[in-house]
């Protein structure tokens, strides 16, 4: 699994029928940033399927490869890469490092 923020979505007018439905988003891993005390950018990014929806700047947890067809709405779909989870707070090296409200990052 791995943190990422959602960047936008990506549409397709022709899919496969299991695919029908389901919204697909740009997602970029972050990583926690020692410097700033915050998450830093990895500058790059994959297409996850949304199981919850999430939008656009949201902090989400993803996970791909076999782990992403088993969840109740991708188990017999082609998928590699699956949002899990929103996330609200992330604590790294003792301090908390987001928080999906916007307040400071310590405490």
């Amino acid at each position: 699994m791995f943190i990422a923020r959602v960047r936008g979505n990506v549409v397709t007018t022709q899919k496969v029928e299991t695919m029908t439905g389901r919204k697909l988003l740009i997602v970029e891993p972050l990583r926690v940033d020692e410097k700033t005390s915050g998450m830093s950018d990895t500058e790059y990014c994959f297409v996850a399927v949304d199981s919850l929806g999430a939008g656009t700047d949201d902090l989400v947890l993803v996970t791909q490869g076999s782990s992403a067809r088993m969840t109740s709405r991708t188990e017999k779909s082609p998928v590699d890469c699956v949002v899990i989870g929103i996330i609200d707070t992330v604590f790294a090296d003792g301090s908390r490092v987001y928080r999906k409200d916007g307040t400071a990052a310590k405490g």
